[in-house]
């Protein structure tokens, strides 16, 4: 049997060959959460941190290069009533997006049209969005940043260590939050197909948010033949949705976005990537964990051989994107 550790014996929130341990301050106190750019998935995530936030988020910052789409969502989001939900304020220029606790990075350059024939949506979308997220990289080099960097846009996991290589910040501070709509998306499954049923209580995704996916039917008792076919209607189940004449953006902002963002600052255990190797040669890599007072920590299950070759094989592929 296989142990994810094995492949991440280097990662979590701490890198060797670090001048200094960064460990994310969870603590009873509320946190400032700074949102950048309120299109699609933006929009959506900040909804979903208002309504499900209340206990852990004070306040709310958004920025975005169109004004009246911020005194938009700054009046909406401020007339919720009936409940406890952070208020959302408006941030004036881009100096101000780093004074938080957590910046979530959900700008995109360029989503391809339903009509354009892409099937990787998200790989499409790299060349525009690395150049986004290195500007903001620098700017939070600049500012001395010391929170965490969440990344949302597409694709997730190279544009995590675009971001990392480019500030020279701690790899411990970024993190992407793309799995979790691919663990909503397996439960969908499991939930309409007997076949795929034991992946409700059992099962597991690792890897990106992307073509190499992995989808673990369970980890107890591992079909390979299942779980790749699982798999599949995953990976593929945002092309369904685009065929339908939709852009699928409201699960992810919710599973992915709001979801699992909520859960780690709850230090509750959730899907997001972590960085393991060093440097240019490692990568963001996502799998179940949860930050605790001391690491960041990752499931300790036994991993069967089949199942280990598959995530070993999506890591070394996410360590050639550059």
């Amino acid at each position: 049997m296989y142990y994810l550790q094995e492949l991440q014996e280097n990662a979590g929130i701490f890198s060797p060959g670090m001048e200094k341990e960064y460990i994310f301050p969870l603590s009873a106190n509320k946190f400032r959460v700074n949102i950048l750019a309120m299109g699609s998935v933006g929009s959506s995530l900040l909804t979903g941190l208002v309504l499900l936030g209340g206990d852990i988020i004070h306040s709310i910052g958004i920025f975005d290069i169109k004004q009246n789409v911020l005194n938009r969502y700054e009046a909406e989001m401020n007339q919720v009533a009936g409940g406890c939900f952070p208020k959302t304020e408006i941030i004036e220029s881009e100096d101000g997006l780093f004074g938080c606790d957590v910046f979530l990075f959900c700008a995109a350059k360029e989503v391809p049209e339903l009509t354009s024939g892409v099937n990787d949506v998200r790989m499409a979308q790299y060349a525009e969005n690395k150049i986004l997220i290195e500007h903001y990289a620098k700017i939070a080099a600049a500012k001395s940043f010391g929170g965490l960097f969440a990344v949302v846009s597409d694709p997730v996991d190279p544009l995590c260590k675009t971001a990392y290589l480019t500030s020279g910040l701690n790899p411990g501070q970024f993190r992407g939050f793309g799995l979790g709509v691919m663990n909503g998306r397996a439960l969908y499954y499991a939930r309409k197909e007997k076949k795929y049923s034991r992946y409700v209580d059992e099962g597991r995704v690792f890897g990106p948010h992307g073509e190499d996916l992995v989808v673990a039917d369970s980890i107890l008792n591992y079909d390979d033949d299942i779980s790749r076919e699982l798999t599949e209607k995953v990976v593929t189940e945002n092309i369904r949705i685009r065929r339908m004449g939709f852009k699928p953006f409201i699960a992810p902002a919710i599973s992915s976005g709001a979801v699992s963002v909520l859960r780690m600052l709850r230090g509750e255990w959730h899907y997001s990537s972590n960085f393991i190797g060093t440097g240019r040669e490692g990568a963001f890599f996502g799998a179940l964990n949860r930050i605790t007072e001391r690491k960041c920590e990752f499931e300790t299950d036994p991993l069967p051989a089949q199942l280990f070759e598959r995530i070993e094989h999506a890591y070394e592929n996410l360590k050639k994107i550059d």
